[in-house]
């Protein structure tokens, strides 16, 4: 053993918290954008070998919750710049929340060590540890995306690309990262030159990655020769606008003609093919319905509609971004839809969605009679809280197919985002990212894509300032528009294609992949014994 391996050891017997950490910090740039996945196996290795080296469970525990405070402060960094578009609360609380958030959100991956080391067997480096900590993190991966209601931003799966990803198809996302423990827990195994062990170990991965391929090469020759059965259109038309207008802009009501005019600009037809045009999240503050007080209105739903409509080829369908308000019976507004609407080209309105999946502090204020008495708000402008939809629907557009609609981070929550008896031919995901700052769009692109591979559907996705983008069913970016740029695509939807093993039975897969790891796990223990 070198001089270096003895002090990294003594430091880590010492200092097991400090070490776990930094580890989590160096774990997360492996999410976009920096994309250094290289990292963060071997940050999740060390981290696994650490854990394995603990001779309680309480030890254990702290070290994982320490990993998981470094994993998400640095993932989730960009929360804090949200803070700096809320005038009613300082800029600082925003590195306040980032901590609090990595406080709570650590809890998972602490449960995932506590487990795995409960498994474990002598030697710990034995494949029933590896096998129960890459079930275990899978497990707590897909608690966090609904306890609380969930918020499964950067699940470890994020941070797959190419053909890894792929195996999305068969065990979703959660299973890709319980697919990434396996590859960074075969490397201590490997140091520890347990050759067998780390083979045995990393077969999961090799298996699963060809199978997926195999997926969905069967997938695309389906759609090649029977594409009529998917019963989508083959060309839909589409004009794609980000106008770059950012968050100290969007609600400025001096403003709002000038953003107004840079939708309008980008948008204007180039020829007279009927197109579906697609707008992003709140992409204008007019209220569109007819039918409520007079009050409520700075220009009247007709004249707001026909702004819009004078933009329009004849034949053409706009889906947008709008605000709906909800009344008492007095008259006064008691809550908002955070919706989609859809614009014909005769100006009347078509169907309407509204967003389901709620950001807590951003679009409502859990327990509000006591955090506004103490002086916060939430993140979005107003005075009164959004409302959630019913869930996930598919929208009838006629000749340009049916969508899908989810609304910004609804898109994050695997498994959650389609109607599955009405299943669209495509995904549009209008969001609004300006206050994301520069890691949160990429990272919110890479989780778009994911979507698209687990459902083998395409996604389209439209921001006011980035990265809107189209995405095809195999999650490749096939045209985009960078972040802070004004621009359009205009292109046709990639085509879908049939649904995947996910598409037809959702978490159910990589809950039962991570049952059948932890059971192996459980076998290899008693098989040692």
């Amino acid at each position: 053993m070198t001089a270096i391996s003895s002090r990294i050891i003594a430091f880590a017997d010492r200092w097991p918290k400090l070490l776990a950490l930094a580890l989590g910090a160096v774990s997360a740039t492996g999410f976009a954008p920096l994309n250094l996945w290289p990292l963060t196996l071997l940050a999740f290795a060390g981290w696994i070998a650490l854990v394995a080296r603990s001779f309680k469970g309480r030890r254990a525990l702290g070290i994982g919750w320490a990993f998981g405070v470094g994993h998400f402060a640095i993932g989730l960094n960009w929360i804090a710049t949200a803070f700096t578009y809320q005038a009613a609360m300082p800029a600082w609380l925003g590195w306040v929340a980032v901590l609090l958030l990595a406080l709570y959100l650590a809890v998972y991956p602490a449960l995932a060590a506590w487990g795995a080391w409960q498994v474990r067997q002598r030697p710990a480096t034995e494949p029933s540890y590896i096998l129960a900590f890459a079930a275990l993190w899978a497990l707590t991966e897909w608690l966090r995306s609904w306890v609380f209601t969930g918020f499964a931003w950067n699940p470890l799966g994020a941070i797959a690309a190419g053909p890894f990803a792929s195996a999305a198809i068969w065990i979703g996302t959660y299973g890709i990262g319980a697919l990434i423990l396996l590859v960074a827990g075969a490397l201590p195994l490997l140091a520890a030159r347990r050759w067998k062990a780390a083979a045995l170990v990393a077969a999961g991965p090799g298996l699963l990655t060809a199978a997926a391929i195999a997926g969905i090469a069967s997938a695309s020759v389906t759609v090649a020769i029977n594409g009529k059965a998917m019963n989508a259109p083959s060309r839909i038309p589409i004009t794609v606008v980000q106008p770059n207008v950012g968050q100290q802009d969007k609600w400025e009501g001096s403003k709002a003609d000038a953003n107004f005019a840079k939708l309008a600009r980008l948008t204007a037809p180039k020829d007279d093919v009927p197109r579906l045009i697609l707008w992003p999240e709140a992409a204008i503050p007019d209220y569109l319905e007819t039918g409520y007080p007079p009050v409520y209105y700075d220009r009247s739903p007709a004249e707001a509609r026909g702004r819009l409509t004078s933009l329009m080829n004849p034949g053409d369908v706009m889906l947008l971004g709008a605000l709906k308000l909800e009344f008492d019976r007095r008259g006064e507004a008691v809550g908002a839809r955070n919706a989609v609407m859809t614009v014909h080209s005769d100006g009347t309105l078509g169907a309407r969605y509204d967003k389901a999946h709620l950001v807590p502090y951003g679009e409502y204020l859990p327990m509000r009679p006591i955090l506004s008495a103490i002086g916060l708000s939430r993140l979005a402008p107003g005075d009164i809280d959004f409302w959630p939809g019913p869930g996930p629907h598919t929208l009838d557009l006629g000749r340009f197919g049916r969508a899908g609609l989810q609304i910004c981070y609804e898109i994050i929550f695997s498994g959650q985002v389609v109607d599955r008896t009405h299943r669209p031919d495509f995904i549009f995901n209008p969001s609004n990212d300006a206050w994301f700052g520069g890691w949160g769009p990429p990272q919110h692109l890479a989780q778009a894509r994911l979507r698209a591979i687990e459902e083998g559907l395409p996604v389209i996705r439209a921001t006011p300032t980035g990265i809107s983008a189209v995405i095809d069913a195999d999650g490749r970016v096939r045209e985009s528009i960078p972040m802070h740029t004004a621009g359009r695509i205009d292109t046709v939807i990639p085509r879908p294609h049939a649904p995947t093993l996910f598409a037809l039975y959702g978490n159910m897969l990589p809950v039962g992949f991570a049952l059948l790891l932890l059971a192996a796990a459980i076998a290899f223990r008693r098989r040692g014994r």
